[in-house]
């Protein structure tokens, strides 16, 4: 097995345990949040990544690797690395307004600078980046669409039930802020 794929098993493992430490600290309590609109979003987010890395990992491309598949497993790895970085930092952005969980806290304000001046979703944004690159770690097309297309579909149904909080909870103000910013991709969508 090639070292950048045992070096992606690993990064794996340590994903999925941040994320995990995240849904135990970053959940909303009954004290904090005035709304709760999760709709199983959650859920059905770590079922599909869990599920997706697990299923790409056994359709990875293990046997013996040629230049493009190093180069391929590089661009990997810088997608990982973008990811991680957009994930966290709009964690960090957002600070005590972050929830796993979709909730609207009693001090809830909108967010619309730093990367959510860019982009409504960064976080999301940063998990299909880092999800992406782990596919492409794995050298296997088949690996690619069994770890993203899926993610990317149970974000889209988490954005909208967010964004239907959000408008709720928001109004005029995040009506204008979604007219300013895409949702995922600058310029694109």
């Amino acid at each position: 097995m090639s070292l950048f794929l045992r070096i992606a098993i690993y990064i794996s493992f340590l994903y999925l345990a941040s994320e995990l430490t995240l849904t135990m600290v970053k959940r909303s309590s009954g004290k904090t949040a005035v709304k709760r609109k999760d709709r199983g979003s959650m859920i059905i987010i770590w079922a599909i990544i869990s599920l997706g890395i697990i299923m790409g990992f056994r359709y990875a491309h293990y046997g013996n690797w040629n230049p493009i598949n190093y180069m391929v497993a590089v661009a990997g790895y810088l997608f990982i690395i973008s990811g991680l970085v957009i994930r966290w930092t709009s964690i960090i952005q957002l600070d005590k307004g972050f929830t796993v969980d979709v909730s609207i806290g009693k001090d809830h304000r909108l967010k619309t600078d730093g990367l959510y001046s860019v982009v409504r979703h960064p976080s999301y944004l940063g998990i299909i980046l880092f999800l992406a690159g782990l596919s492409l770690v794995m050298n296997s097309l088949l690996s690619v669409a069994i770890v993203v297309l899926p993610v990317v579909a149970a974000l889209l149904y988490r954005i909208h039930v967010e964004e239907d909080l959000l408008l709720e909870s928001f109004g005029e103000e995040y009506r204008k802020y979604q007219k300013k910013t895409r949702r995922l991709l600058p310029v694109i969508y």
